[in-house]
């Protein structure tokens, strides 16, 4: 793919790094997801760092490393060419072995303990094929370690170290929201949350304080797992080994499908498909450094790149999607 189209670039928070506005999130690529050929995968990696994308999302739990080690033979496949890619790596450590998400009784030193943060990041370390790592997310948090944030303190160690260039979190499906108070603690530098035109609560206040305190916003779910791309119906089948059959298990998809079509709907006569509507929707608020949707394949990176060349979603049609904000809560399983 020659990149025809350019990509917009914006400050990640405070820091000194431009990022292009459309990232590449790299669960898919790992595993859980169905079926994935590893060629198809690194094809698409080409495609997207191609078509202008600079940051990447991972972490350890996508395929227990497996999407890690692809990133890095990309880019050493990359170097190796000659081509002369600044590509931001972001990756994240889970809490150790317990309740996901973590209970308001759980113990951070216990589940973020200063060894197994730094046996886990030199796992992340030799998976992506580097010595340092561009950004360090926690996988997840509980608003009951907020008076006391220690894993932060261990990380901000390791980035003395040199091991950790910014540091993270993304946040708990269940209560975003906790992580304010780490945002004005100054306790972050990133926070990755969930953002789209069915789940708006974020531009209540967190997406703000994230403005205020120059933290990098990075937008994980923009397509609600794919609902919002326009490509379901209420016949749609997934594998038993993709991750979206328990998200829209028992009526969810029939419900989303719904809600997606009144959202394409509302799309009329405005030059947007309904899945670039969803991007464009996110990248409208200011405080927004990324968004990082989900690529399988070479025609995904395409479109997804190309989205950022197109024209900014006007306030008329914003004002008009805000209607669509769905207070549905969180979809676990057994729900």
């Amino acid at each position: 793919m020659t990149n025809l189209l350019p990509m917009k670039f914006r400050p990640f928070g405070k820091h000194p790094f431009n990022c292009s506005e459309i990232g590449f999130g790299a669960w898919a690529i790992g595993g859980a997801w169905g079926t994935q050929a590893d060629t198809d995968s690194l094809a698409t990696l080409h495609a997207a760092l191609d078509g202008g994308v600079n940051f990447i999302d991972t972490a350890a739990g996508y395929g227990n490393g497996h999407s890690e080690r692809l990133i890095g033979q990309v880019l050493r496949e990359r170097a190796a060419a000659g081509k002369k890619d600044q590509v931001f790596v972001a990756t994240k450590t889970p809490p150790a072995d317990g309740i996901w998400p973590p209970s308001p009784y759980c113990k951070a030193d216990e589940r973020y303990a200063e060894k197994y943060l730094r046996e886990n990041i030199a796992t992340r370390l030799d998976n992506l094929g580097t010595q340092k790592i561009d950004l360090l997310q926690l996988h997840t948090w509980t608003r009951a370690w907020n008076r006391n944030p220690t894993p932060f303190k261990v990380l901000r160690q390791l980035q003395r170290e040199g091991l950790l260039g910014l540091i993270g979190v993304s946040t708990p499906e269940f209560d975003q929201n906790c992580v304010i108070d780490l945002m004005r603690g100054g306790w972050v530098d990133s926070v990755q949350v969930i953002y789209n035109i069915f789940d708006q609560e974020p531009a209540a206040e967190l997406l703000d304080v994230a403005k205020e305190c120059g933290v990098g916003l990075i937008v994980r779910v923009a397509f609600d797992e794919g609902a919002l791309t326009g490509k379901f119906t209420t016949e749609t089948k997934f594998a038993p080994d993709d991750f979206r059959a328990g998200y829209f298990q028992g009526d969810r998809l029939g419900r989303a499908v719904a809600k997606a079509e009144s959202v394409r709907a509302d799309l009329a006569g405005s030059g947007y498909t309904l899945a670039q509507a969803a991007l464009k929707f996110v990248l409208a608020h200011p405080a927004v450094s990324t968004v990082i949707p989900g690529m399988r394949t070479v025609a995904q990176a395409e479109m997804n790149c190309g989205v950022s060349d197109l024209p900014a979603m006007p306030a008329s049609l914003l004002a008009k999607l805000h209607r669509h904000n769905w207070r549905r809560s969180v979809w676990y399983g057994g729900k």
